[in-house]
């Protein structure tokens, strides 16, 4: 794997008590680098990165990172600054990204099952064909994201800001809407938490 990207010094954010590290935290490595928490990496190319071992990147800056085809499932990324970068395909099974800036992020196809969103800005994310399966994304910021085609099943999307949405062709069925704002949220061909398609 060649990576095209310097380490910057590292900036420790405080704060980050839900991920910060410990004796036994496993953090990130990357080609033998250790990146801890708070680390900048915005702008880093880490195309298909798969070295990851169930890390902590709390408070972490990927804004506009390159992390298309990566393996964080199970990552800890909570806080961490992910505006406007690509996670086209990557696999975030059972991450942490709770309040985590993940606005105009490119998550296209990626796997985000069981993940916990909650808190998070998806603000005109791109989430089409996604994987959202019993995820949490209660309380999230979703204005104007792209969630065409997206599996939520079983997701929770309780108080979660909707609004001018694409759920065109999602599938919703067994997920908690309650208290959303879905105003202005395009639904054709969704199905719905009661397992009815939108018309």
């Amino acid at each position: 794997m060649r990576l095209r990207w310097v380490l910057l010094p590292l900036v420790l954010v405080s704060g980050c008590s839900q991920g910060a590290t410990s004796p036994t935290t496993k953090i990130l490595i990357v080609n033998g680098y250790t990146i801890e928490p708070g680390a900048n990496l915005s702008g880093a190319d880490l195309t298909e990165l798969d070295n990851f071992v169930s890390g902590s990147c709390c408070g972490a800056d990927l804004s506009g990172a390159d992390l298309s085809g990566a393996n964080l499932s199970g990552a800890n990324l909570y806080m961490a600054l992910l505006s406007d970068a690509d996670l086209t395909k990557a696999n975030l099974n059972d991450s942490n990204l709770q309040v985590a800036d993940l606005s105009g992020a490119n998550l296209s196809d990626a796997y985000l099952a069981g993940a916990n969103l909650s808190g998070a800005n998806l603000y005109k994310a791109d989430l089409s064909g996604a994987d959202l399966y019993k995820a949490d994304l209660s309380g999230a910021d979703l204005t104007k994201a792209n969630l065409s085609g997206a599996d939520l099943s079983g997701a929770n999307l309780s108080g979660a800001n909707l609004r001018g949405a694409d759920l065109r062709g999602a599938y919703l069925a067994g997920a908690n809407l309650e208290y959303a704002n879905l105003r202005g949220a395009k639904l054709a061909g969704a199905t719905m938490p009661d397992g009815i398609k939108h018309p």
